[in-house]
């Protein structure tokens, strides 16, 4: 009997401890499949939400012509200061012309590489060997007044072989030609329209800008519409070239 109490009584003692040790061994895996769990759901955080970051700054929503060049391949080398000098670039169709009281927009453009197409007299340059490189035409037709303001640009190898050309400009300014609106035609050839001129050193160019009505009313000088519309018309010429 004595026995028998001995093992069931260490029989009754040890099975606490088996239970204890089950029961903790499963709240220490229970513990560490929680702390994987939320290691995973951490990790994937961590690593997902760099990834979705970096994606948004590398390729910025609507910004199509930043991330895809237009042609594949090389880009396309800049343009030269010769290949950009046209109206488009320097007087855009589209935008207005403002200066004071001054409105305007152009009617036409045009330009060339010699600048003999833009003087009166084809057969001969008055600009030889004075380095002129090129010249834009462009009409400003004025909204409120009957009046159109006609620039010449011209573009010279330097600042220095501008300056050398601008008295001759000066002294010749009627042998360029006068740049008229689309659709009107230039007076006959001995007509002496009413006109107003200005002629200034722009860097290394020579604004020549002349103002008229468009009716090309006939007059000696110029009455203040015209000079009040040259001096603006010169200011808007010269804008661009401001700082080159």
């Amino acid at each position: 009997m004595t026995i028998q109490r001995d093992a069931h009584g260490r029989a009754d003692d040890e099975q606490p401890v088996a239970g204890h040790r089950a029961v903790g061994e499963r709240r220490r895996l229970a513990a560490l499949w929680s702390v994987v769990g939320v290691l995973a759901a951490g990790g994937v955080w961590v690593v997902s939400t760099p990834d979705h970051r970096n994606a948004g700054a590398a390729a910025p929503s609507g910004d199509k012509a930043v991330t895809a060049p237009a042609v594949a391949g090389q880009p396309a080398p800049p343009l030269t200061e010769s290949q950009s000098f046209v109206a488009e670039r320097y007087f855009p169709a589209q935008r207005a012309y403002e200066y004071d009281n001054y409105r305007a927009h152009r009617s036409a453009s045009r330009e060339g590489t010699d600048c003999k197409d833009v003087q009166g007299d084809k057969t001969r340059d008055v600009l030889a060997d004075l380095a002129c490189q090129g010249w834009i035409g462009v009409a400003l037709t004025r909204g409120d007044q009957p009046v159109v303001s006609s620039v010449t640009v011209l573009r010279f190898l330097d600042a220095g072989a501008a300056a050398k050309a601008l008295q001759t400009v000066r002294e010749k300014a009627g042998d360029f030609e006068f740049t008229y609106p689309d659709g009107l035609l230039a007076p006959a050839a001995n007509a002496q329209p009413m006109s107003a001129t200005k002629i200034e050193l722009v860097g290394h160019h020579i604004t020549l800008t002349v103002s008229r009505y468009l009716d090309q009313r006939a007059g000696e000088a110029p009455d203040e519409v015209l000079r009040a519309s040259n001096r603006a018309a010169a200011a808007v010429a010269g804008l661009p070239f401001m700082w080159m």
